[in-house]
């Protein structure tokens, strides 16, 4: 746009040049002082072996280089007021420096910072980054020297003050950091104000002595302490000013600076490909041969060192206008030099992790039908899911299992052996929380990539999670993965796989809404003219309880779905402020059929070994009405309807037509399963309480212990969903009665019924008789007191996602329910499927758990 006539004369006249020029080293100052934060000089000594020859490598063979080819261009195009040596030590400045930012960002995308290759390129480029800036400063004083006499005295004195703020000055600020509590609790004002003071002396005293002023920013940006996160907390509050105000400009003015018409003729183009050529030959080079040779990587690792370390960018561009600035350089020399300051190597598809995960990537997942389950994955990404969390981890608490079972044992006086294999099977269970941030185009997202030891240390949500794992005596193993948003469900599904988990638990809170809403809203709304502009379909909530927020998480849901390889749990957080205060949890299964029903099965029965669980499981089966609805389309057809995404970069679950083989085997599956749990034969019960000293035995016993908190049904009925809602809210009327009524039964009250001492039981087949009777109870309403008891506690519906081989189709008995209570968007019926979706418009539970069986999707 400079080409146009009068463009340059009235936008930018040369009268307002002086004051933008001095507004654009403000934010030069600025966005060196968070390079400087950005550098954590400590990631040189931990890694000085292997980083040592890789960063000496990448400043001595381009700087080599760069010297050599400074001969050529200097005797054709610089002029002889401009000294050799200056041109010569600038221009090997130029080829030697690493734009570290850029580095970091790549290292930070690939998800290489917690790789060998990563920390090694990490750290030379921390060491060639202040080298280089070093150079940069001597060669301009050697500029502004007018003699060798006011070139050392300003060597002296930079080095001086080099010192006073790496030392003293640094001192100071880590106690004022102390003293202000801005390490606990973030930078204060008075703190904020001290390093903004710091930041500008130092840079107005690097100029006054004949060095640029970004020196001294640089150096005041390193000695901001990093402890608590102080630095990117700092960062977070500059960056945004820094990137969109100051920066633009200073390049706004560099480019006035630029004439790309002096590219023209095969000379100047000759000249500016060979430095192209020279500039990464040189830095890919000496660092490739560092690392094959003398630290040991192999060609590819060292082949993706000297690649990385060859990165040019902003800083680049910023070493060669301080250069035009002293006037080493004219227009065309920075011109040559401005092509290689913009490239950067193209890293999108590859990663050097892929290798080293490579051993993990071939194994299955450990998920298998019936295999007691001990590994969790819990998802932590904001401070309103970690509520249900907490509620989903208590279910699968060991300690309560451990304490309990252990008494039990004792009073049936088994061996030590005994209780010690289930205690050992119990303690196995490991909980991993995996903390989730999103990469986004920030500086500080990339530093708190590069701090994950300082995250996982101080993160709120993680020392919240932490202390609720101390305080339960859960084994908790915090970890963290800060990654862009489009792959967030692919860093969790990686991260399970790579963990061996046998679940993903992931959380939800869905949006406040009316369950007791009257019909004639939805109707209304129904009424209202459609709208006619087209954007509102690609802009607007396709719901109106649909914010931007909720249905951008629900797709973030439905691609964990896609994209697992082992079971994922979904919690929906639906409790609320005038729950009761009780530990106890009842569960309410409904169960219609296929994997993700007999996983949620699985899963409730291992859940049901805590003596605090007690559930309900009714098996709902379709009957038909006096009034079919016609449907053409099979269940799974119309089921896959409304699977399909509309956005591409959420892909949710697909599975192909089901065959006949497919549905029956599933059938069987089906039966076979609620066989087991449901119709257990009556000699199994009776072995299983009176055996206990082998392994076998003590599974056995552990069954009949927690089949007495099961009660099982089988219900037909031509609405399905209405059944089960009717059901659930029969339990949830029974605990509202009970917290009403108070706790009038001590113990029992809280932990339910437990199986009753052998040692009075004389008489096993009646007892169970009695109980088998009582577990196969059609949940009359005229309970016993001690039924009741039973079922106390907080009631959690827990349901497949039923997405895969679906045995019914749901969709009109939907439409139905959401006239009934209220509208559910489109978006969180695809991500619960249609069971829990008529739960959630319903408002019952305090909770409802989504599971999706293995077999669901594939990582591609």
């Amino acid at each position: 746009m400079g080409q146009i006539p009068g463009f340059t004369e009235r936008i930018f006249p040369l009268v307002s040049r002086s004051y933008l020029n001095l507004v654009a080293t403000i934010g030069l100052c600025l966005f060196l002082f968070l390079v400087g934060l950005e550098i954590d000089a400590g990631v040189i000594k931990r890694n000085a072996r292997l980083s040592a020859t890789v960063a000496l490598a990448g400043m001595v063979v381009p700087f080599g280089l760069g010297a050599g080819i400074a001969v050529p261009v200097y005797n054709r195009f610089v002029p002889d007021t401009v000294e050799f040596t200056h041109f010569m030590l600038f221009t090997g400045v130029a080829y030697s420096i690493t734009a570290f930012p850029v580095l970091c960002r790549i290292l930070t995308e690939l998800k290489l910072l917690d790789t060998t290759v990563g920390i090694v390129v990490l750290s030379a480029g921390v060491g060639n980054d202040i080298i280089g800036w070093v150079l940069l400063a001597l060669s301009v004083a050697l500029v502004n020297a007018g003699s060798g006499l006011t070139a050392l005295y300003i060597l002296l004195v930079s080095i001086g003050w080099t010192l006073f703020i790496l030392f003293p000055v640094r001192w100071a600020m880590k106690w004022l950091a102390k003293v202000t509590g801005s390490i606990e609790s973030g930078p204060s004002v008075f703190f904020m104000t001290a390093t903004i003071v710091v930041l500008f002396g130092s840079s107005f005293f690097t100029e006054i002595i004949g060095v640029h002023a970004i020196f001294g920013a640089f150096l005041a940006g390193l000695i901001v302490p990093r402890d608590g996160g102080l630095a990117i907390a700092l960062t977070e509050k500059l960056e945004d000013m820094v990137a969109i105000i100051f920066l633009p400009l200073y390049f706004t003015l560099s480019g006035l600076s630029t004439d790309l018409t002096l590219l023209n003729d095969g000379i100047t183009w000759g000249f500016t490909i060979a430095i192209i050529v020279t500039a990464f030959i040189g830095k890919f080079g000496g660092c490739i041969i560092a690392a094959r040779y003398f630290a040991g990587f192999n060609w590819r690792e060292a082949s993706t060192i000297g690649s990385l370390m060859s990165c040019k960018g902003l800083v680049e561009l910023i070493v060669l206008n301080v250069g035009l600035e002293a006037k080493i350089l004219s227009q065309a020399t920075c011109l040559f030099h401005v092509r290689p300051g913009g490239s950067c190597p193209d890293f999108h598809d590859y990663s050097i992790a892929d290798g080293e995960a490579g051993a993990k990537k071939g194994q299955q997942s450990r998920s298998r039908d019936g295999e007691y389950k001990t590994r969790f994955t819990v998802v932590l990404d904001k401070f309103e899911h970690l509520s249900g969390m907490m509620a989903l981890t208590q279910l699968i608490n060991p300690s309560v299992l451990i304490s309990a079972w252990s008494e039990e044992e004792r009073a049936r006086r088994p061996s030590s052996n005994s209780i010690r294999s289930f205690a050992q099977n119990a303690s196995q269970v490991v909980v991993e929380a995996l903390r989730v941030m999103e990469l986004s185009d920030r500086v500080s997202a990339v530093m708190k990539s590069s701090a994950a030891e300082s995250i996982l240390r101080s993160d709120p949500l993680l020392s919240a999670f932490r202390m609720f794992g101390v305080l339960n005596d859960i084994k908790i193993v915090p970890s963290l993965a800060v990654v862009k948003h489009d792959e967030l469900a692919y860093s969790i599904a990686e991260h399970a796989r790579n963990s061996d988990s046998d679940i993903i638990m992931i959380p939800w809170v869905p949006p406040v809404h009316d369950p007791h809403e009257s019909t004639a809203k939805p109707t209304e709304a129904s009424t209202a003219p459609s709208t006619t502009n087209p954007f509102e379909m690609l802009f607007k909530p396709s719901g109106p309880n649909e914010t931007s927020d909720y249905v951008i998480h629900s797709q973030f849901v439905r691609a964990v779905f896609s994209q697992a390889t082992t079971d994922v749990a979904l919690y929906v957080d639906q409790s609320t402020f005038d729950a009761a205060a009780n530990s106890a949890q009842h569960l309410f299964v409904p169960f219609f059929g296929g994997p993700d029903d007999r996983a949620a099965l699985e899963f409730v029965m291992q859940l049901c070994e805590n003596p605090r669980v007690t559930a309900t499981i009714i098996r709902i089966s379709k009957q038909d009405s006096d009034v079919e609805v016609t449907n053409d389309k099979s269940p799974e057809e119309a089921n896959a309807l409304t699977v399909a995404s509309t956005v591409p970069d959420y892909p949710d679950t697909y599975y192909g037509q089901a065959t006949t083989e497919t549905k029956l085997q599933s059938d069987t599956a089906d039966n076979v399963l609620w066989a087991k749990y449901a119709q257990l034969p009556r000699r199994n019960r009776k072995d299983s309480i009176l055996a206990t000293n082998d392994a076998s035995s003590l599974k056995s016993s552990s069954k009949s212990s927690f089949e007495s908190r099961v009660e099982f049904k089988e219900i037909g009925s031509h609405v399905p969903l209405h059944t089960a809602i009717n059901e659930a809210k029969g339990h949830a009327n029974i605990l509202s009665q009970e917290d009403d009524e108070g706790d009038k039964d001590g113990d029992a009250v809280q932990t339910g019924e437990v199986v009753p001492n052998l040692e009075k039981q004389t008489d096993g087949d009646e007892i169970q008789e009695a109980a088998l009777a009582r577990t196969r109870s059609r949940g009359s309403k005229k309970s016993a007191d001690k039924q009741r008891t039973i079922n106390k506690g907080r009631l959690i519906i827990v349901t497949g996602r039923s997405r895969r081989l679906a045995v019914e189709d749901h969709r009109h008995e939907m439409r139905d329910l959401m006239d009934e209570y209220g509208h559910l968007g489109q978006e969180a019926r695809k991500a619960l499927g249609d069971v829990a979706s008529a739960f959630v418009v319903a408002g019952i539970a305090s909770g409802i758990v989504v599971l999706q069986a293995a077999a669901g999707g594939g990582i591609e």
